[in-house]
């Protein structure tokens, strides 16, 4: 398996490293991680060790760099961003550390290969490019909702497990990054897996140039102007709509979608072929090609008509992907088609404005104890909405991890005051290990031991998302809203506390809700 950040091995050119605090096998670093094997080096110098947790006895990989110091400012802060983000489909990031002479970063093991490595053998099929393309878009979601930027995904840091899970690794972010950047890699990764060769966006990706040591990507095929030859060209029986929305994502002049709509949108296509209901007219389309019918996404006229394409992503979107805006006026037909071209009786109408989408105001905040009988862990529920991440509401100490054996589990309840199309839950924990899901609900019970108990009783029939289980990060996620469903009620259930040097125990120190 090949762990390697870059996706390229180090060039076989490239002077020798100096040798002061280089590692070697079983060497203990910070008292806790072991050096089993040297699997590799990436293009940018740094070494790549298979390793072991000696305390929690699991496998790691640890990528170092020496010296340390201010040449490994980039890789750390990197990893520390990257440690708070808390997704199935990203690399979980367990310690960063700087002993000046070198640094490393401790990160999850992955049994299995990268996409590059994958695609060595043959490119995939169009079910599994789409699955794999629809795991990074997850994955840049969740690191785009945060704020930040990954700025290293191509075909080195897409890794997939041996039980198939993808993961994303390796945040490298510099000046130069974009979430924009971030969209448009996802098409060449596209690209990739359906055709063996890398695209070269105009934002070329580090350690994806052509000619680059032994371990290059072949570059894209072209015709005598330079031009990219669509996947249908290279090789046969590619979708259409697959093949569209690959070199519309790659196209300079049209707008890229939102991370969250692409997500969104690459997940309904990534469905088993005995569900599949689509058709090649093509779910996500920047434009129609003669003869075809248009998709809701397509905008009159050729591929490289641009004006006007993400005003028209955002509306035509609604409803249909993850509803992350909505359209205003209630005496319109419900349906009308929004983007549809207008009758030669009537003179087109222009499109509202969408609602904007961020940050959604709680109006109300409880703790949910329902096998409590003293009830006297509720108060400081309000700080979880302050907006102070260092202060919180914080379980009592336990002696077990399942509080004590005497309870089923803790909540915070959320009112968000009316009905709200929500794109995402996070949630700041105070530290790692804990385990914990999101539930919405439609019921307001009072807060009573029997209220509380009719309340996890309603809840948990609607789960948002998978449960994370004893998470390595203190920060969770959750995006698995449903786009046509308006949510008002959530409650973050905990099920699993995490050790301290006291027992066991937790504060929630945060939580946000982004929507419309």
């Amino acid at each position: 398996m090949t762990q390697v950040g870059e996706g390229q091995d180090a060039d076989e050119s490239a002077p020798p490293v100096m040798t002061f605090g280089a590692p070697t096998t079983g060497e203990i670093l910070a008292e806790r991680y072991e050096l089993v094997e040297h699997i590799n080096n990436d293009s940018a110098g740094r070494l790549v060790w298979r390793g072991v947790d000696v305390i929690l006895r699991r496998p790691v990989a640890v990528v170092l760099r020496y010296p340390g110091g201010d040449s490994a400012t980039e890789m750390l802060q990197a990893a520390v961003a990257a440690s708070r983000v808390i997704h199935p489909n990203l690399v979980g990031v367990y310690d960063a550390i700087d002993e000046d002479e070198r640094a490393y970063v401790v990160r999850e093991w992955v049994d299995g290969r990268s996409l590059r490595e994958m695609v060595a053998d043959e490119p995939l099929d169009s079910a599994r490019a789409t699955a794999i393309g629809s795991a990074v878009a997850s994955a840049l979601a969740a690191v785009h909702a945060t704020g930040m930027v990954h700025g290293n995904v191509h075909p080195g840091t897409v890794m997939i497990s041996d039980d198939g899970r993808v993961v994303l690794a390796d945040a490298r972010t510099d000046g130069n990054d974009s979430q924009e950047s971030d969209v448009r890699a996802v098409g060449g990764i596209l690209y990739f897996a359906l055709t063996g060769h890398w695209p070269h966006t105009e934002a070329p990706l580090r350690g994806a140039t052509a000619g680059h040591g032994r371990a290059a990507i072949p570059d894209a095929v072209r015709d005598a102007d330079g031009a990219l030859a669509a996947p249908r060209q290279v090789r046969a029986g590619v979708p259409a709509y697959l093949d569209d929305l690959t070199m519309d994502l790659l196209d300079a002049e049209i707008a890229p979608p939102s991370s969250d709509v692409l997500a969104a949108e690459l997940a309904r296509l990534d469905v088993p072929a005995e569900d599949q209901f689509l058709d090649n007219s093509g779910p996500l389309r920047f434009a129609a090609e003669p003869g075809e019918e248009p998709s809701p996404l397509a905008a009159a006229g050729g591929r490289k008509v641009a004006i006007g394409i993400a005003g028209l992503l955002a509306v035509a979107l609604v409803g249909l992907l993850i509803g992350i805006s909505t359209l205003g006026g209630d005496d319109k037909d419900p349906q009308t088609n929004p983007v549809a071209a207008p009758s030669s009786s009537a003179p087109a109408q222009a499109e509202p404005p969408a609602a904007a989408v961020g940050p959604l105001r709680v109006r109300d905040v409880r703790i949910v104890d329902p096998d409590s009988k003293l009830r006297d862990e509720l108060d400081h529920a309000n700080k979880v909405i302050d907006g102070d991440r260092d202060k919180g509401w914080g379980t009592d100490t336990y002696t077990t991890a399942k509080f004590g054996n005497r309870k089923s589990g803790m909540g915070v309840w959320i009112d968000l005051g009316g009905p709200h199309t929500v794109k995402s839950v996070q949630v700041s924990l105070s530290s790692t290990g804990a385990t914990a899901e999101l539930l919405a609900g439609t019921t307001n019970p009072p807060s009573t031991s029997n209220g509380d108990k009719q309340l996890v009783q309603d809840y948990k029939k609607t789960r948002i998302g998978q449960p994370f289980e004893e998470h390595d990060g203190t920060t969770m996620a959750f995006d698995g809203f449903d786009a046509d469903t308006k949510y008002r009620y959530l409650l973050f259930w905990i099920t699993q506390l995490p050790p301290n040097d006291r027992g066991y125990q937790i504060d929630v120190q945060e939580i946000t809700v982004q929507g419309s």
